[in-house]
């Protein structure tokens, strides 16, 4: 059962002055990939998604666009029933390439700044700095009464799963993380996963980049005829 203690005053304190004083680099960023996505791919610059927030409460999540407009979703649905059940570590779909991507769609997945816009929703209270990530409505339906112990606190940007190993780690080892960060949390917690989360980035960024050029490096030794036939419609 998720037990309401409500949002902490020095959380809130925390979300605001840190969004406001770091205004000056995000706002700027967030221009430019707006510009980026704009010039690379027709369609709106924003994607709208319900997702699952404090309490079970659902809200609209903002994120800038990476992929193509009308791209099929049904795909990463039946990728996270796997994960969930399967005790497999938690790999993206894009890490090895996704084709519903739009240009720079991978690089700004993986440096995170497609997540940028969310700030508006830290301003609008419906999410937090630091904390678990918000789920979509079919895996909260999924969820048994322990994962949903991870909605007792604001969803985030970041937290102490995605500085914990995050895709190294399964869905079950997740659910320990967001919990026990629910559970605990507190100002030094906070500020030390903030802090953690730039290296974590870019250890993520390497792994993509890693594995990219291993698929790359297989299909270009493959020999011409095992390769798959490319429609050149």
């Amino acid at each position: 059962m998720i037990r309401p203690e409500g949002v902490p005053v020095w959380k809130r304190l925390l979300d605001i002055s840190c969004t406001l004083a770091t205004a000056p680099v995000w706002v700027p960023l967030g221009l430019l990939v707006a510009a980026l996505i704009k010039v690379v791919s027709p369609g709106p610059i924003f994607f709208r998604q319900e997702r699952v927030g404090y309490l079970g409460r659902r809200f609209s999540c903002l994120k800038f666009r990476t992929m193509g407009v009308n791209a099929d979703t049904t795909v990463h649905q039946g990728h996270l029933e796997q994960l969930m059940s399967s005790g497999r570590p938690m790999t993206k779909l894009d890490k090895a390439g996704d084709s519903r991507l739009i240009r720079c769609g991978l690089l700004l997945r993986t440096l995170g700044l497609d997540e940028l816009p969310q700030l508006l929703n830290i301003l609008k209270r419906d999410m937090s700095l630091v904390g678990p990530r918000p789920c979509l409505p079919y895996e909260y339906e999924k969820y048994l009464p322990r994962h949903r112990e991870r909605c007792a606190t604001l969803p985030s940007l970041t937290g102490l799963w995605q500085t914990s190993g995050k895709n190294r780690t399964t869905f079950e080892e997740m659910i320990d993380l967001d919990v026990h960060y629910a559970s605990h949390k507190s100002l030094l917690m906070d500020f030390k996963i903030i802090v953690m989360t730039i290296p974590a980035l870019l250890s993520q960024a390497g792994e993509v980049s890693t594995s990219r050029k291993l698929i790359l490096r297989s299909a270009a030794t493959q020999p011409l005829n095992a390769r798959p036939a490319v429609n050149r419609q």
